[in-house]
């Protein structure tokens, strides 16, 4: 099938709408929320489960790779289409299909935005737990893909904690249920292998998320530290003192000059660290939590540590720490954000390695991140007009990395693999454990079309990937 087969095919398909072709149309889907650009050939936008069918089996017979992608605002190049093909958007599917209010699960599409599953239940008591910084762009179907989590991790846990079943689109076309609306399906969890494979097995059409019961009682507090070694000491005994807080959220001295440049809460200028402290549940049991979580504060050397005093200061309180990665902007043209992760008990050494590797390349590095769970949001400020300085940047992450797994980390943590993470992958596994994991992806897509050059090390180094366009504008934003 020639190319203009191929495109005639899908408009025939989905519409001639919803094909891009021409350089100014596709050019807006050349880059997610990572640093990499690759100019796709062919951008699809089908509007439902067979179209994607169609779409996946055109692109079978001509033997071109497909990339699926959802609202793009993932951080690990995921998204980009790093060996052509075509990209195939899933914004249109966008419907939250059913709600089962007794069994506590929806129905949804790839395309439905996260925060918009809560929306949708909120008056009756219920919520969709994993919450992203992102949730109010980010896709449920990305989500998926990479397995995301947020501040509520800690007591949540992540994606794969909270889907039932999913809807996928073969390699063939095929459509199939893994999983389904009861837990514990029998058999193998084969809808847990496809959460988190980052699009790299089919094509998510329907997930079945689980609802959780809105909590009683919600109190947030806030504690301000002159030093990050009692700021990340406090995390390590809140939670050694068998306190497991709903979210346990951190930001350092840069990370609040973003925020109140960017748009201000109310964070000291001066402090060193932020802590932001959560806890659910009855209205007695929070509030004892939250009574022990400031004592420990302030036995670690907390300047301040209040509790937030009515659901307005709390929601400017989370406005801050959810605003801070768009507030890096007020700080340097770009950002490079990374995700590794340490044990919380690993807190206090790997900020002092990310202060040591910041003056090591001559880079300013904003941190905020999950202190509960120990993931790490390391960013890193730069100007992508500078000569080199890319280079000095995506250096400097790597460094950040091996010291994530020098202290008994990993390399990711909600953001996925992708493109960027992938030549580090070998470090964290064997070739005996790359290959298993190989064939498993074999099983599912035996042609290594789906989202080809994603997680696994390849020939092709991430800076070759990310210098595939012919250049990058000046002054780009990521």
């Amino acid at each position: 099938m020639t190319r203009g087969e191929l495109i005639s095919a899908l408009r025939a398909t989905v519409g001639d709408r919803f094909v891009l072709i021409e350089k100014e149309d596709v050019i807006v889907y050349e880059q997610d929320g990572s640093i990499f650009q690759v100019m796709p050939e062919i951008v699809a936008l089908p509007s439902n489960v067979e179209q994607v069918s169609t779409v996946v089996k055109l692109a079978k017979q001509a033997n071109v790779p497909i990339v699926p992608r959802g609202s793009g605002t993932g951080l690990a190049g995921g998204a980009v289409p790093a060996e052509g093909g075509i990209v195939l958007s899933l914004a249109r599917l966008n419907r939250i299909l059913k709600i089962d209010l007794e069994n506590r699960i929806a129905v949804v599409e790839p395309g439905v935005i996260n925060v918009d599953v809560t929306k949708a239940v909120a008056k009756d008591g219920l919520f969709y737990a994993p919450d992203p910084s992102s949730q109010a762009a980010c896709s449920i179907g990305g989500n998926v893909a990479n397995n995301s989590g947020g501040p509520h991790t800690l007591a949540y846990g992540v994606t794969t904690n909270h889907v039932l079943g999913v809807e996928v689109v073969l390699d063939d076309g095929q459509i199939v249920w893994l999983g389904g609306e009861v837990p514990d399906m029998p058999g193998y969890d084969l809808c847990g292998i496809f959460v988190g494979s980052e699009g790299t097995m089919g094509i998510v059409t329907k997930v079945i998320v689980r609802l959780m019961k809105t909590r009683e009682s919600v109190r947030t507090l806030l504690a301000i530290f002159d030093e990050m070694d009692g700021a990340t000491q406090t995390v390590v005994d809140i939670t050694g003192a068998g306190i497991i807080p709903a979210a346990l959220e951190m930001m350092d001295r840069t990370t609040i000059e973003a925020v109140e440049r960017g748009a201000p809460v109310g964070f000291p200028r001066d402090a060193e660290a932020v802590l932001l402290v959560e806890v659910e549940g009855l209205a007695e049991q929070t509030l004892r939590s939250m009574n022990v979580a400031r004592e420990i504060c302030q036995r670690n050397g907390a300047r301040e540590a209040r509790v937030a005093k009515d659901e307005t200061e709390r929601q400017l309180l989370w406005k801050g720490r959810k605003g801070a990665f768009g507030a890096m902007g007020a700080l340097a043209p770009n950002y490079y954000v990374q995700d590794g992760v340490v044990p919380r008990s690993k807190l206090p050494q790997i900020m002092k390695r990310i202060a040591e590797i910041s003056k090591q390349f001559n880079l300013r590095i904003a941190n905020v991140f999950h202190a509960g769970d120990g993931n790490l949001h390391p960013n890193i400020l730069f100007d992508m007009r500078a000569p080199g300085e890319l280079d000095r940047v995506i250096e400097a992450g790597a460094a950040t990395l091996r010291a994530c797994i020098e202290l008994g980390g990993s390399i990711t943590g909600e953001h996925g693999v992708g493109l960027e993470k992938k030549a580090y992958i070998g470090l964290l596994f064997s070739e005996a454990d790359l290959e298993a994991m190989t064939r498993v992806r074999r099983a599912f897509d035996p042609d290594g079309r789906f989202n080809p050059a994603k997680i696994f090390p390849t020939p092709a180094s991430c800076g070759e990937i990310r210098m595939q366009p012919a250049q990058i504008p000046a002054g780009l934003w990521i």
